[in-house]
């Protein structure tokens, strides 16, 4: 009788087993003696039990807001919730509640805001200047760093026109003199306003690169002029100094000529007059 029970119950054993790999459901075993699966009506339940929410009142000066929300959740998610009514970003937002400034990430059932409770709103001026600040920073590095972009752009296009003068001059060319000084012109704007802008950080790195990169075109196109002018030089044209040194020479003899004409006649002041009388009479004044 007893190995009969045994079998029996190592069968049932084997069957809940079975039963339990093809269904992962708990059993459990009827009076009758029949197993069952276990409901899960609890669990169920449990799960479909939805936290109820509490109206808080709001008092942001002299208006009153009524706000539900769940009691689990924090002051934070109460600001933000605000903001859409009042305005004000989160972070300008103080929260008082029992005359106590809360944290952002307290919660409320913690803090015991219960349904119907009274909560004052006050704006935070120290963090919306701070804000403001930020905001300002931000936009001025927007703003340099489009503006540094701009100037990259328009080198580029002169280093493209810088590199193609000197290929020509590579092959012999003689350049005209306007040209390059336009050129170095353009380049001397596009300096100055890198100078005008006063970064820090990565971008004042992408700065100085920039002026650099100026500057060496620059210089580039100074030796290019020089070049040229050392190939006008040596096919015959004289130079303008060296024009103003010879009118210089013309211009002293004619010079002297007029100082010695004056002298002579400050000597002979009527030597070329018509007629003149000379008389030994002098009339005299009592």
């Amino acid at each position: 009788m007893l190995s009969l029970a045994k079998s029996k119950s190592s069968s049932v054993s084997s069957r809940v087993d079975m039963n339990n790999n093809n269904n992962p459901g708990e059993l459990e075993i009827r009076p009758g003696g029949m197993f069952v699966q276990m409901r899960n009506s609890e669990s169920s339940n449990r799960s479909s039990v939805s936290v109820p929410t509490i109206k808080v009142r709001v008092k942001f000066g002299s208006t009153y807001h009524e706000v539900l929300i769940s009691p689990q959740a924090s002051f934070g998610e109460l600001k933000k919730m605000l903001s859409e009514r009042t305005g004000l970003h989160p972070e300008e937002q103080k929260l008082i509640y029992k005359k106590k400034e809360r944290d952002s990430k307290g919660y409320l059932d913690v803090a015991r805001v219960r349904d119907g409770s009274k909560i004052v709103l006050v704006e935070d001026i120290i963090n919306r200047e701070r804000r403001c600040l930020e905001m300002l920073k931000i936009a001025k590095f927007q703003k340099d760093s489009n503006s540094i972009a701009q100037i990259c752009l328009q080198v580029d296009k002169f280093a493209q026109q810088v590199t193609d003068l000197e290929a020509i001059a590579s092959r012999g060319v003689e350049l005209t003199d306007e040209h390059l000084d336009n050129l170095i012109g353009n380049l001397m704007t596009e300096l100055v306003k890198l100078d005008e802008i006063v970064v820090e950080g990565d971008l004042k790195l992408q700065k100085r690169k920039q002026e650099k990169r100026v500057q060496s075109y620059i210089e580039t196109l100074d030796l290019l002029k020089l070049r040229n002018t050392k190939l006008s030089s040596k096919s015959g044209e004289v130079p303008l100094q060296k024009q103003e040194r010879s009118y210089g020479k013309v211009t002293v003899p004619l010079q002297k000529q007029a100082k010695q004409r004056n002298l002579t006649e400050l000597k002979h002041p009527f030597r070329d007059s018509d007629s003149f009388v000379v008389t030994t009479k002098w009339e005299t004044f009592d």
